[in-house]
């Protein structure tokens, strides 16, 4: 009987390491073959893996040595995108008006196109043919019209792309227009990716007036009588616009989906200026400086204060495209807050407004 019982003691304890060692030989034949294809890819290479279970690292190889991401970069831009937004949030292109309607149907004023950075705002077919969903020129023209009832418009139509800075492009080609590598012009207001033709071949200078006045070409399409003379530029809306007519993107979630599966460079672009213009460069004492006019987003310093000292330093994206370094350096002063109110309003605005 003794013999037994010890016999059985042993046999359990050697079953309870069974799985113990079960796993270190799947671990071993898992590095083994990892090993192995890292030796086969050759190159410079680092790898590794970790059981999000159990925290425990079961692979690496030059783990801490930085590597060029590619496009598994994106990982970071639709990641973060989906946790600041949300996967329910859409981006809104929006109609917004200064004026009137008379008994007539007509409108008389200003209407503006203030984009939103939806990436799949464009034509039907566009959007049909390159995502299978998206918000289109034709909807907005159909809610704008079905909102106000809207059938003559006589006045100025404006674009307006101020949400986003005014770098088309990104820093590997010095923000200027590429084509080739982000697939699409950088606008908060662009209509089928900025391009002029649905092949994608040629890119639009001006991706706002673009859309904007394929907006037009909507709304006379739909009945809208629009005189040629009507004047047709890009701007920034006053605060004090009231929103006619409004046109959302899809969900975040399919924005993110319409980003990652095909590794669409404008899409991930577009979701980084969009996250930037919603939550980012908004911070320190200039935070509640600029608000509402067009240097928001496109200037940013750094204050100095004394007691008789108002200072900021800086630069700013001014509206011809160029970054323009500044310095205001003002002293013998009584009212700091009052010049610090003056530089970022009123001289910080004038910089961005330059178009030389």
């Amino acid at each position: 009987m003794r013999r037994f019982v010890l016999t059985l003691g042993a046999l359990i304890t050697v079953a309870a390491g069974l799985p113990a060692a079960a796993a270190a030989s799947a671990q071993s034949s898992l590095s083994n073959a990892l090993t192995q294809g890292m030796q086969n890819a050759g190159g410079a290479g680092g790898a590794y893996v970790v059981d999000l279970n159990t925290g425990k690292p079961l692979f690496s190889w030059v783990a801490g040595t930085g590597r060029l991401p590619a496009s598994v970069e994106k990982l970071y831009t639709t990641s973060t995108a989906l946790l600041r937004f949300g996967p329910n949030a859409t981006l809104t292109t929006r109609v917004l008006a200064a004026g009137s309607i008379d008994a007539h149907h007509g409108f008389h004023g200003i209407l503006w196109l203030k984009g939103g950075g939806d990436p799949t705002f464009g034509s039907a077919g566009f959007d049909r043919s390159f995502y299978g969903t998206g918000a289109t020129i034709g909807q907005l023209a159909d809610n704008l019209i079905r909102d106000t009832g809207i059938r003559s418009i006589r006045g100025r139509i404006v674009g307006d792309d101020t949400y986003f800075d005014a770098l088309r492009g990104t820093p590997a080609t010095g923000y200027g227009p590429d084509i080739t590598d982000v697939e699409g012009l950088l606008s908060a207001l662009a209509y089928d990716r900025g391009f002029a033709t649905s092949d994608g071949t040629v890119g639009q200078p001006r991706p706002a007036l673009y859309a904007t006045q394929q907006f037009v070409g909507a709304l006379r399409a739909r009945g809208v009588t629009i005189p040629s003379s009507t004047a047709v530029y890009t701007g920034r809306a006053p605060q004090h616009a009231t929103q006619l007519a409004a046109l959302r993107s899809p969900r975040m979630a399919t924005l993110i989906q319409l980003t990652n599966t095909p590794s669409d460079n404008y899409f991930a672009e577009m979701l980084l200026k969009g996250l930037g213009a919603k939550f980012g460069g908004k911070t320190g004492t200039l935070q509640d400086s600029m608000n509402g006019t067009i240097a928001q987003g496109n200037c940013h310093g750094k204050t100095g204060t004394l007691h008789d000292v108002a200072n900021l330093v800086g630069y700013c994206h001014a509206r011809d495209g160029h970054s323009l370094a500044f310095a205001f350096l003002i002293n013998s002063i009584s009212s700091p807050d009052y010049v610090h109110s003056v530089e970022a309003n009123q001289m910080a605005v004038a910089l961005a407004s330059y178009n030389g």
